[in-house]
């Protein structure tokens, strides 16, 4: 594989931007109440994926669009597990393309999230408006996911992205930070080690900027990036280590730290309206005013 080169689930078959769609409302925890559609939609002649859509497109004016990847360390997780970050986004006006990535090690889960992304990008007018923006966003593995398939539109020059949006980004295979240790305590086993073993497939993957874009050498070039974590969370010291070498790379990023998240980044993962998620309304007003402050047209 190609250092800076980095396939898909199915469902049922839809061409272009007329997915099959499958209309449900969801209450995601600590979020009001959303009415979302499952499609399919095809990426490339013969290849489906499957992706869970929230928000519609205004008349008269544009709306972020957000290609999004739910968490689960690597292992677990499917779109009922995204429904909280897509509703919050969905909240302050995005339109979000939640996308089911195979649960399968590298490359599979990153490709399958730049084919949407393209997808998305072609589009994004009968998605999100005239000139709607493009943007990544991802909690925890899905994190990591968002921030791979930046690094891959960057390479490629294509397509042009508006932001990236990282909740407690999954981006240390070593899984050795100190925040991480104390989330962990005691336990002998961590599903986030687990993850990592299973995503990467030998240890030269772990040199792929692709794989693990935390540890990735070249930065420049990637759009701004909001970055949220809490101060007790177990992913707290490898975001903001993350954050750090982006702002050193001379690039737009915004972090904030919740305080009383002890239950992040798993909150973020709730199906349902199991329990609200803590902070909320604080993510809420992080996604809008980045929004806002990025509201530039992106190079087409």
């Amino acid at each position: 594989m190609q250092p800076d080169h980095p396939s898909s689930p199915a469902s049922t078959t839809q061409p272009a931007a007329t997915p099959a769609k499958s209309p449900r409302a969801t209450k995601a925890a600590g979020a009001s109440a959303s009415v979302c559609t499952d499609s399919t939609i095809e990426v490339a002649k013969g290849q489906d994926v499957a992706v869970r859509m929230y928000g519609r497109k205004k008349t008269g004016q544009a709306s972020p669009l957000v290609v999004h990847f739910h968490g689960g360390a690597f292992t677990t997780g499917d779109l009922d597990n995204g429904c909280t970050v897509a509703t919050l986004l969905e909240n302050v006006g995005a339109v979000v393309v939640s996308v089911a990535y195979p649960l399968t090690p590298f490359p599979q889960p990153v490709d399958t999230g730049y084919d949407v992304l393209k997808w998305v990008h072609r589009n994004r007018t009968k998605l999100g408006g005239q000139g709607a923006l493009v943007y990544l966003a991802g909690e925890e593995a899905g994190g990591n996911l968002a921030a791979a398939v930046g690094l891959m539109a960057r390479d490629q020059s294509h397509p042009p992205l508006a932001g990236q949006i990282l909740l407690s980004p999954m981006l240390d295979p070593c899984v050795g930070t100190a925040s991480l240790r104390e989330a962990t305590g005691n336990a002998t086993g961590c599903k986030w080690a687990e993850g990592w073993r299973n995503f990467l497939r030998c240890p030269r993957d772990a040199e792929h900027p692709y794989a693990v874009p935390g540890a990735a050498r070249r930065l420049a070039g990637l759009p701004p990036t909001l970055i949220l974590v809490g101060d007790t969370d177990p992913m707290h010291d490898e975001a903001l280590a993350y954050a750090a070498r982006l702002e050193a790379a001379g690039l737009q990023v915004t972090r904030h730290v919740f305080s009383k998240t002890a239950q992040w980044p798993d909150a973020l993962l709730q199906t349902g309206a199991q329990q609200e998620c803590p902070c909320a309304a604080g993510a809420q007003e992080q996604f809008r005013t980045f929004f806002e402050a990025t509201r530039s047209p992106a190079p087409s």
